[in-house]
């Protein structure tokens, strides 16, 4: 039973593959290669692009969805713990897509073997299927993952897309730039990672012209407010960092700038319309790169 439940645990082989096969889809999204098939879609945390991108790329290939967008419409607003409520959704569904505030959720459930689980976000953990598009984003627009220079921009301490992104770009000789304030540094263990892997960092509080004009992606993040106790610690740091058009004088050509979304006020809006902006079609490429996660779960093969 295979289970996408950390970016860990896939190869630079395996992550090829899954954005070779993304690649597939984008030339044609609709096959029914899940036809016949159940795919369960448990958010037990808000979601908008990763459930609906989830559950289009299941309907675009023919299977059905079900499942809950509100864990206050499932049993477990009854108490019914986890466990139970995976072996129950185990019983109808081939595959279960998951997203948990609780870090280790997801892969406490794939131990359950009741069905392919497919990690959605745990907690401030991580996010594989987003660290699969960011990086199918990064290739179509710089040509390659090699080689590439990455600031990552906001809430490094929360952003569970940040952690995972450092993960998957290790075997592509990055050089990562952390900018955050004080209170939302890169976690640790994340530094201790590079540092194993032989990844080059340097760590700025200050959001300058001179770190945008030195990196080939630009990776903003906003700050999260349901991450914070304290929400006056929150109050403090939300608009630390505001990109604005003004700020990319200067940048290199292909400069793209990437959001995992939602945004809340990190990327102004005269932003949008210059030729760096690439969330938008970040997000569209989630689709292929979903169609491509289910697939591999459930041992589907992909022609052209």
């Amino acid at each position: 039973m295979k289970h996408l439940v950390s970016i860990n645990q896939l190869s630079t082989e395996d992550i090829l593959r899954l954005l070779d096969r993304a690649a597939l889809f984008e030339q044609n999204p609709n096959r029914k290669l899940l036809e016949g098939r159940v795919i369960a879609t448990l958010f037990f945390e808000p979601s908008t692009r990763t459930r609906l991108s989830f559950e289009t790329a299941v309907n675009r290939l023919g299977g059905r969805v079900i499942g809950f967008s509100d864990a206050a419409t499932s049993s477990s607003a009854k108490g019914e713990s986890l466990k139970d409520t995976i072996s129950m959704v185990g019983n109808y569904a081939d595959a279960i897509v998951m997203r948990h505030y609780l870090e280790g959720a997801a892969l406490y459930a794939s131990e359950l073997g009741r069905a392919p689980i497919v990690n959605a976000g745990d907690g401030a953990n991580q996010h594989p299927s987003q660290t699969l598009l960011d990086l199918y984003a990064i290739r179509k627009t710089q040509g390659t993952l090699y080689d590439k220079t990455i600031a990552l921009v906001g809430d490094l301490k929360y952003g569970r897309t940040v952690h995972s992104l450092i993960v998957g770009m290790a075997p592509f000789r990055p050089h990562f730039i952390f900018v955050s304030p004080p209170e939302l540094m890169m976690p640790e263990e994340c530094k201790d990672f590079c540092r194993r892997a032989g990844i080059p960092f340097t760590e700025t509080t200050d959001f300058t012209p001179e770190v945008i004009r030195s990196v080939d992606v630009l990776y903003m993040t906003r700050v999260q407010r349901e991450r914070f106790i304290d929400l006056e610690e929150y109050e403090r740091v939300k608009n630390v960092y505001v990109l604005t058009a003004s700020m990319l004088e200067g940048c290199r050509e292909h400069l793209r700038i990437l959001h995992p979304l939602p945004r809340v006020g990190e990327i102004a809006q005269d932003v949008d319309d210059t030729p760096y902006a690439y969330y938008v079609e970040q997000a569209q490429g989630g689709l292929y790169v979903r169609q491509s996660i289910l697939c591999e779960v459930l041992g589907l093969e992909v022609n052209d």
